[in-house]
């Protein structure tokens, strides 16, 4: 009778059994019985292989991580010699001998006498000592012939034979016979002459004689015109200009010098009476400089053109508002131009280079008026801005002096030596009765012009070096760029850092990058490391804009003084660009 309603006896046993999925019914794995212990222990000799090769596997492969294998190799198989190529890094060893990765080394011990002595033997004598302990190895290296003509000696044994010596030696002539007096033979004791100096004599007419003179000089003549070099262009007395234009003068006989009023009515409104914004796109570029540019200035007041001075020596007058093009350039520098600057009217400026020269230009005629040095580099040059000592100029000089020049005598009438350092900028401040300079040794120091003692010195621990400082429009603050990758503030009147006004976010990385204010004094701008123009707002000192300009460092950029956002940059590589 079944228990389990539905179901038949037989699956009624199989329920109390307890296997359902009939796994009893499955032969058994063979196990290792734990009892048996010596059994247990017991290592098998040959591992389970597979009976035979089913893919007629010829050659046998396994994986790094495998453990056993499970293949039977034939032994004349694993007895087959090794076939192929030698591995020559096999055991990193190409001579039998070899001790070291690029073969044999001896170690031997010499003076630098004995080493100097065999190393002058070969370069010269062609055949050195063999260093080695090798027995089979040859006793010379080099030009054996060589070795065996000198007695394989070294130079520093080598000497000449009595009779080689004898040889050389001048000889004197005969002291001659006492008894005869003129002719051959004749006695001329100890002022015989030696044998080879005889003068050679020539019985010349006068006329021959005369002809031989001129021949002389027409040959010294050319030996003096062979000797004098070409002096180079821009060379001191060698200053030139060229006018690239077809006209100097427009239809009403103006120059370049008058402002474009037609083209720009901006230039007649007040610097700074307009809000200034930020550029944004490049709207012109200027090229003609093969090398990079360093300094660029706008023309003063109207800044309707502005020159650049470059690394390739020539200093370049550009057009903003017309054409856009090169008005001059000046070749009057032998090496790279480091400053230039325009008097007050702007009629002419000066520049100075790495040739050690400061140069004072014409800007309309191109034409170099006068030319100071005292021997040292110039970093800097600033004329004073006062309208009457136009005629004086200061120049900060490699030789850590200032020197205040006066054009009108070419005399130095002044030096301002305090600084540890090369001076790098010099800036007037309160209505120019006095200047600020900044110097590698790391201080900024004040002066009042025409005496030559500090009236403030300015050195911190943490300062670094400043090798540029601008003006604020207002006249009120000048901003330094800190080599430590900030622009900081000082005031003109006290010369006290204006703690809140740090400009900081980019990267100057050791370069010169001139610092820039909007004409009405609202953005503080600097050129970077990486070829960028980053804009600050002079209020919060927040970064606004940061403008890929250039593929190189800016160095110098200008904000153009009757416009609301035109910036002029300049950079290593070479090119000067607008912004707008």
């Amino acid at each position: 009778m079944a228990l389990v309603p539905g179901y038949s006896s037989d699956e009624e046993e199989v329920f109390a059994s307890g296997d359902v999925f009939g796994l009893s019914s499955l032969p058994a794995a063979k196990k290792v019985r734990v009892n048996d212990t010596a059994k247990a222990l017991q290592l098998e000799a040959a591992p389970n292989v597979l009976s035979e090769d089913l893919l007629h596997q010829t050659s046998l492969v396994t994986r790094p991580t495998d453990t056993q294998m499970n293949v039977n190799i034939k032994y004349d198989d694993m007895m087959l010699p090794s076939q192929g190529p030698e591995n020559p890094f096999g055991d990193r060893k190409r001579f039998l001998n070899q001790n070291a990765l690029a073969g044999h080394v001896e170690e031997q011990s010499m003076t630098d006498h004995a080493f100097r002595a065999q190393h002058l033997t070969h370069a010269i004598l062609g055949y050195s000592a063999n260093p080695s302990i090798d027995p089979n190895a040859p006793a010379v290296l080099g030009s054996l012939d060589s070795a065996q003509t000198n007695g394989f000696s070294t130079i520093d044994t080598l000497r000449a034979t009595k009779n080689q010596r004898k040889e050389l030696k001048r000889k004197r002539k005969q002291r001659g016979d006492l008894d005869i007096v003129e002719g051959e033979g004749a006695y001329v004791g100890p002022w015989a002459s030696w044998e080879g100096d005889e003068p050679e004599n020539h019985f010349l007419t006068g006329v021959e004689v005369g002809e031989e003179e001129e021949e002389e000089e027409e040959e010294e003549e050319e030996v003096v015109k062979t000797k004098k070099a070409k002096p180079k262009r821009g060379a001191p007395g060698q200053e030139t200009s060229v006018f690239h234009g077809k006209s100097m003068t427009d239809y009403q006989g103006r120059t370049y010098m008058s402002p474009p009023v037609a083209e720009a009515p901006n230039l007649l409104q007040e610097v700074g009476s307009q809000d200034c914004f930020i550029p944004k796109v490049c709207i012109h570029t200027w090229t003609g400089h093969t090398q990079g540019v360093s300094v660029i200035r706008t023309f003063p007041q109207t800044g309707h053109m502005f020159l650049s001075g470059s690394m390739d020596t020539k200093i370049k007058l550009w057009d903003i508002y017309t054409h856009g093009n090169c008005l001059r350039t000046f070749h009057g520098h032998v090496k790279a131009v480091k400053d230039v600057t325009f008097s007050n009217d702007g009629r002419q400026f000066l520049s100075c280079s790495y040739d050690r020269t400061i140069k004072l230009w014409d800007t309309e005629t191109g034409q170099c008026l006068k030319r100071f040095g005292n021997g040292k580099i110039p970093y800097v040059v600033r004329f004073h801005p006062d309208q009457d000592k136009q005629h004086i100029f200061l120049a900060g000089m490699s030789d850590k002096k200032i020197i205040q020049y006066d054009m009108n005598t070419g005399d130095i009438t002044q030096e301002y030596d305090q600084h540890l350092g090369p001076v790098n900028t010099i800036t007037f401040v309160d209505d120019n009765r006095r200047f600020v300079t900044t110097s590698d040794d790391k201080t900024i120091r004040a002066w009042d012009f025409d005496i030559p003692v500090v009236i403030k010195y300015i050195a911190e621990p943490h300062m670094h070096s400043m090798p540029a400082v601008t003006l604020h429009p207002s006249n009120r603050y000048f901003a330094a760029q800190s080599l430590d990758n900030q622009i900081l503030v000082y005031s003109t009147d006290n010369f006290r850092q204006n703690r809140k006004k740090r400009f900081a976010g980019h990267s100057v990385a050791g370069y010169a990058c001139q610092v820039g204010f909007s004409p009405d004094g609202k953005w503080i701008s600097s050129g970077d490391g990486e070829g960028n123009v980053v804009f600050w707002d002079w209020k919060t000192g927040r970064i606004k804009s940061r403008l890929k300009a250039h593929s190189k460092v800016v160095i110098t950029h200008e904000w153009l003084p009757h416009d609301t956002s035109k910036v002029i940059t300049a950079s290593w590589d070479g090119l000067i660009k607008l912004w707008d």
